[in-house]
């Protein structure tokens, strides 16, 4: 929609002049630019989630299990750490999880503090959700340190922090410290996004960890990408038991279908098989990296299926120049910074055959 379609509406003041969040869908060979799992799903689990969707199907004029308690029950399985389903929620990805948290525990009269460069929708799901909120700032090198993250929060005493570990863009994740340090000073919830964290390095904490005797920390994730699974649309949280029941009080009626739930049940019951990718997935991201330096760039460490490098004087031209050679990246609106989403060999290989052209 353009800017002059909303002219004639009353559309609410902030929202006037946005742009809706989108990465370019453009016909290119190599499209690595919005951080999926170039795998296609393994044949077994095709038929799987083929057979879980026919038995659902059978059924879908009733109104799906409102609450979700089977995949609920999986998904706490799968991430371990002694949860059940009493402390795990899922929604339409896990972009509908946060907003209802921020429905829950943000809104007017209430602020939300994130450290760009991050997640560029927790701004947005902010804003459409009437938080307020609040840009804070990292180290020069994209890092942030415990001491810093506790002073910006004692300065601006939001009622919702958002942490992404591992960063998107930058890939890095964080210490156990800097979440520690979140939990101690603010007078809210910490939300740690956590959507990349099959990735991470060997010997990364999680911030899961840290959920015993912390009411107030939520850690976000999601089956699109170490799972591949995208195009279901499936994330949840893991956290108290309290905020469970408190983001169902703003929840839609049957907000996760039927078939949704049944292609993410099969999923999980497949969890070995699918996540063997990440480890091919890392091998390609480490590739990239070390290549990438290699060629004189300056890269940031990565522990997701992604890598930020850099610097260019004219980001802009560097990511035009790729798509010239069929090869599609994100430019992030960081300057002098692009990611590139680490995919198969043959895709990693046209990419760092593009690259070696341009540097």
């Amino acid at each position: 929609m353009s800017v002059a379609d909303l002219n004639g509406l009353p559309i609410r003041d902030e929202l006037r002049g946005m742009s809706p969040y989108g990465a370019p869908q453009l016909a290119v060979s190599v499209r690595l630019n919005t951080n999926e799992n170039s795998y296609p799903l393994p044949d077994e689990v095709v038929t799987a989630v083929a057979k879980a969707l026919a038995v659902a199907v059978r059924d879908v004029n009733r109104y799906p299990d409102r609450d979700a308690v089977a995949l609920r029950a999986g998904l706490a399985g799968y991430l371990g750490h002694g949860l059940d389903v009493s402390r795990i929620w899922a929604a339409n990805g896990s972009n509908e999880v946060q907003q209802q948290l921020l429905q829950a525990f943000g809104g007017p009269g209430r602020s939300a503090l994130g450290f760009t460069p991050a997640y560029s929708m927790h701004p947005l799901l902010a804003t459409a959700t009437g938080t307020r909120w609040i840009d804070g700032k990292r180290d020069a090198d994209f890092g942030l340190k415990a001491g810093d993250v506790a002073a910006q929060i004692r300065e601006h005493r939001p009622d919702v922090v958002f942490l992404c570990s591992p960063n998107n863009p930058t890939g890095t994740a964080l210490p156990l410290d800097v979440v520690s340090a979140a939990l101690d000073t603010a007078p809210g919830m910490v939300v740690v996004d956590e959507a990349y964290a099959e990735f991470s390095r060997p010997g990364t904490p999680s911030a899961l960890d840290l959920l015993p005797g912390h009411q107030r920390l939520v850690v976000t994730r999601t089956m699109s990408k170490a799972f591949a699974l995208a195009g279901v649309r499936l994330g949840y949280l893991a956290a108290d038991p309290a905020v469970v029941d408190a983001v169902q009080l703003v929840r839609l009626p049957y907000h996760l279908s039927a078939l949704t739930q049944a292609a993410g049940q099969a999923a999980l019951e497949h969890a070995e098989v699918l996540l063997r990718t990440v480890e091919a997935v890392k091998e390609q991201r480490d590739r990239i990296v070390a290549t990438l330096r290699a060629y004189g760039l300056t890269v940031a460490d990565s522990d997701a299926n992604f890598v930020l490098f850099g610097e260019f004087r004219d980001q802009k031209a560097v990511w035009q120049a790729l798509l010239t050679r069929d090869v599609l990246v994100r430019d992030v609106g960081l300057r002098g910074w692009l990611r590139v989403t680490a995919g198969t060999p043959a895709e990693t290989d046209a990419f760092l055959a593009a690259m070696k052209e341009l540097v």
